[in-house]
């Protein structure tokens, strides 16, 4: 128990033999429950776990008959958990790449009801610049951008970052067997507590790189994740301020939309090839351009302002 609230931790592990012992065994005293789901590992992960289940009875085992990616074995994580009606529920990967020494900060806004949902952010801590790698550092500021457009949390910064805590209510509400099975689980499970209205606080964790092999391959993930994001902000745009709630920013959202891409892209096409062929400057066309963009990126930040000041009341309070 940590302060009086019943703790779980969810361990997703593929082909992690090099690292899974010391997640395990650093387990901090206080967590009650720690599920570890293997997903068909090819080396001596599901070996070590079992072996570690003998000395440590707090280990739930969930092995993967065949291999069903991080999605997978994170949703059926959460569901024994919420099965089992645990207060909170944490998120630690199988390659020791979280801190347990953190783990009480993300606990804490839980378990004293000031957040609903907690995530690490190590992008606080100053030394990050020198520990994380260069381009997951500059691939995390990319994607953190079309993250807040996608969920709503304007504030919350390192989406990427898996070190988590989910209360049990909003474990409870929200669907997480429906939580997309790849890369960009994060962003789905911010998007669902935005539509149910959880609070979310973003909590300074230690950036942890050294042993751990990446599976990221940025050249597919980037692509993939920023259709997910566009997928994900269009459809907290429908549900949340067209069907439960109406909201003009969608309208000005949409008129953003059509100015700098539907009539922005396609006559600044025009004017450049204009200008190529001939060496003379529409003047007539980039007057019309100039003023299409300048009103273009207005509604759009106009848009972005009222979508902050709705949302703000779903920042949690991490101190």
């Amino acid at each position: 128990m940590y302060r009086e609230c019943s703790v779980g931790i969810i361990v997703p592990a593929y082909n992690e033999e090099r690292l899974i012992e010391r997640t395990l065994t650093t387990m901090p005293d206080y967590v009650d429950t720690i599920v570890v789901i293997n997903d068909c590992s090819r080396d001596r992960t599901l070996e070590i776990i079992q072996k570690l289940q003998q000395s440590d009875s707090r280990i739930v085992l969930i092995d993967h008959p065949e291999n069903r990616g991080l999605g997978q074995s994170l949703i059926d994580g959460y569901v024994r958990c919420r099965e089992l009606g645990l207060d909170a529920v944490g998120v630690m990967a199988g390659d020791a790449q979280m801190n347990p020494a953190d783990l009480p900060a993300l606990l804490d806004p839980i378990v004293e009801d000031r957040a609903d949902y907690t995530k690490g952010n190590r992008l606080l801590r100053e030394e990050v610049y020198n520990r994380m790698p260069k381009y997951r550092f500059f691939g995390n500021s990319a994607l953190t951008l079309l993250t807040k457009f996608a969920t709503g949390y304007w504030r919350v910064i390192d989406p990427q970052c898996g070190y988590t805590v989910i209360g049990k209510r909003a474990l409870a509400t929200i669907p997480i067997e429906s939580m997309i099975k790849g890369y960009g689980y994060n962003a789905d499970i911010l998007n669902m507590l935005n539509l149910n209205s959880f609070r979310v606080a973003d909590v300074e964790v230690e950036p942890v790189y050294g042993e751990e092999v990446s599976g990221i391959k940025l050249s597919s993930y980037v692509p993939r994740v920023s259709k997910l994001l566009v997928k994900l902000f269009l459809k907290r745009l429908l549900k949340k301020y067209l069907v439960r709630e109406f909201h003009p920013l969608v309208f000005l959202y949409l008129f953003s939309f059509v100015l700098l891409v539907l009539v922005g892209i396609p006559y600044t096409i025009r004017f450049l090839f204009y200008f190529g062929s001939t060496g003379v400057v529409d003047t007539t066309m980039l007057i019309f351009l100039l003023n299409n963009f300048s009103t273009g990126f207005f509604a759009l930040f106009f848009g972005m302002w009222m979508d902050m000041e709705d949302n703000r009341r779903l920042i949690g309070l991490r101190a």
